[in-house]
């Protein structure tokens, strides 16, 4: 059987990453969703919310058998300690294949026993990112859309956004 992780920010988890996810079981059984401590960047959530976040999506999506865990460092060493054959990688448009392509290519060179694989995201998520639904999110859209209920209300708590008004 073989194991793939799939990794990435998801500053917050979305309806594209679980597309993706379910995907990406079919083809891997074995399958660990990975959630970078990147410190390049500057998070929403912390590492800890965004992994439980994921854990939760997955759950209301009814995926509660695909592990998630964090990593910091090379992604190839987070593959090769948790002795993973592929690391799947999803793609909304040409402008991922640019970056996705140099990170294959990279981590092929440091473990060539690990392949990169690409899942071209459904075409109703190709546009969505997780800035986009944060920026929806804090300009107060509706992104029941776009993410699932439990990371619409932990942007709601974290952006200090109350229910918007109901007209009478």
């Amino acid at each position: 059987m073989s194991r793939a992780l799939y990794p990435g920010s998801f500053d917050p988890i979305t309806y594209g990453h679980l597309d993706i996810v379910q995907r990406a079981r079919k083809l891997f059984p074995d399958l660990t969703l990975a959630v970078v401590e990147n410190p390049r960047k500057a998070p929403l959530f912390s590492t800890k919310e965004r992994r439980d976040l994921a854990e939760q999506a997955l759950a209301e999506v009814g995926l509660r058998d695909v592990p998630v865990t964090t990593y910091s460092g090379l992604l190839i060493e987070c593959a090769k300690n948790m002795n993973v054959e592929a690391i799947v990688r999803g793609m909304r448009a040409t402008s991922d294949f640019d970056y996705e392509f140099q990170m294959a290519l990279t981590n092929r060179d440091l473990d060539s026993g690990v392949e990169s694989v690409f899942l071209m995201t459904a075409g109703r998520y190709s546009f969505l990112s997780s800035s986009i639904v944060k920026e929806v999110k804090q300009h107060g859209g509706d992104v029941s859309k776009f993410v699932p209920r439990c990371v619409e209300r932990a942007l709601e708590r974290k952006l200090g956004l109350g229910r918007p008004c109901e007209s009478a």
